[in-house]
């Protein structure tokens, strides 16, 4: 049962078990995953078609691309009111992710004569995983191709699993028209991730793999990475709200609630400077959850994964904070702002009473794509940065070399390597 807890009070292993959440174990689908992933380089389009068939019997490559008729026919069975909130979601995802964009070039002279620089540039092509078949996730579109399309990307794939008849979801179509990707998919699973990485004569290799999926999704990501780049490794969802006194109980228990209903594996926690402020969330949320849909996710991440945590003071919340490394971090103090500057882990940060998390799922402009299971201590969300290199170049002028002669050939040949010391010196004879 969910009950409220002191930080203090917990036992090393309970401290361990929160920390860890409810990872999904990827070792255990490796050996499958992979052998799907062989298959699709062996053999192309052809085990993708099998897995498939389940869903059309007739099936043939022309089945796994959406065609414009049927991107067409989206807009006229997805409700206008749904369109609209589309695209004003996107513009601001879009406005928020152009704003990231740096300079395409920049060069100082490191030393007289020694002329260094750096130039962004966009991948040639990208592919968005978006999780689908039984619902839809039109917000994981935008939040995909949308980074891409702003980085420049010059070719941005969508795929998601398809329906009954091979036929996609109208809201998924819909907005990755509106996104404004290049090709849809009707391929899910392993089997997308192993197309895009490898090229299938139906499914164009693409540079770099993004978005959210499954454990054999993620398994597949983790086999192809060095062929193709990925984002980061995902997990189920997960949100830490650190509050104070000055809290509204009733909209933090709605926003616990939020994170709760995702799925049976989210992660939900909340840590109070005051006792009093978790009881009372507590009890607001027995009172609201019995009324909720989605009770079998509501139950299970309630009794496994949700915790109401009592911290001694904001010190030991901030700690408690960077110490879980969330996904989502809400801040619900008197001063947030004041806190922001201590936070060095979390995925996405939500300040002050007027932002829940769900805003910054759909709406705001921030992305929601970003690391979970405490990888918020080395990852970041879905960006711009994503989506382009960065490679360095350099210019010398004779003077230059000259200043750096005797340095390159000392450390050449210290390190036994005399044709990069002879490289120096051949341009000094």
């Amino acid at each position: 049962m969910l009950r409220v807890r002191r930080i203090e009070e917990l036992s090393e292993p309970e401290l361990k078990a929160l920390l860890a959440r409810s990872g999904e174990d990827i070792a255990q689908v490796l050996d499958y995953v992979r052998g799907i992933v062989e298959a699709v380089e062996a053999e192309g389009d052809g085990p993708i078609l099998d897995w498939h068939r389940q869903l059309k019997e007739d099936i043939d490559p022309a089945d796994l691309i959406a065609s414009p008729k049927e991107i067409r026919a989206a807009y006229d069975r997805v409700d206008k009111k749904l369109v609209r909130a589309l695209e004003k979601a996107g513009a601001n995802i879009s406005r928020f992710h152009q704003a990231q964009k740096d300079r395409p070039m920049w060069a100082t002279e490191n030393s007289p004569g020694v002329i260094l620089g750096r130039m962004t540039v966009p991948l040639d092509s990208a592919g968005c995983y978006v999780p689908g078949g039984t619902a839809a996730y039109p917000s994981s579109v935008l939040m995909t191709v949308l980074p891409a399309k702003a980085a420049g990307v010059g070719r941005v794939i969508v795929t998601s699993p398809p329906g009954p008849g091979m036929a996609a979801n109208p809201a998924t179509l819909v907005a990755a028209d509106l996104a404004g990707a290049d090709l849809v998919l009707k391929v899910g699973g392993p089997w997308a991730i192993a197309g895009l990485a490898l090229g299938t004569p139906t499914i164009p290799k693409v540079d770099k793999i993004v978005g959210p999926g499954n454990k054999y999704v993620t398994a597949a990501k983790l086999i192809v990475f060095g062929r193709v780049a990925i984002d980061s490794p995902a997990g189920p969802s997960e949100a830490l709200i650190l509050c104070d006194e000055s809290a509204d109980p009733d909209h933090l228990a709605w926003d616990f609630l939020s994170q709760a209903e995702h799925d049976p594996d989210a992660g939900a926690v909340l840590v109070s400077t005051s006792a009093g402020l978790a009881e009372e969330v507590l009890a607001r949320i027995n009172e609201l959850a019995p009324g909720l849909p989605r009770q079998e996710q509501l139950s299970s991440s309630l009794s496994r994964n949700a915790h109401l945590l009592v911290a001694r003071d904001l010190e030991e919340a901030v700690e408690f904070a960077n110490l879980y490394a969330a996904e989502h971090l809400q801040i619900v103090t008197a001063d947030p702002w004041a806190l922001l500057p201590r936070i060095r882990h979390a995925g996405s940060i939500f300040l002050g009473p007027q932002a829940p998390v769900p805003v910054g799922d759909y709406a705001s402009g921030t992305n929601h794509v970003l690391p979970t299971g405490q990888m918020a201590r080395a990852f970041s969300g879905l960006s711009v940065d994503d989506f382009v290199k960065r490679p360095t170049f350099q210019y010398l002028t004779r003077e230059g070399l000259a200043s750096l002669k005797e340095t390159v050939v000392t450390l050449a040949e210290a390190e036994g390597l005399p044709a990069h010391a002879g490289s120096i010196k051949a341009r000094f004879k």
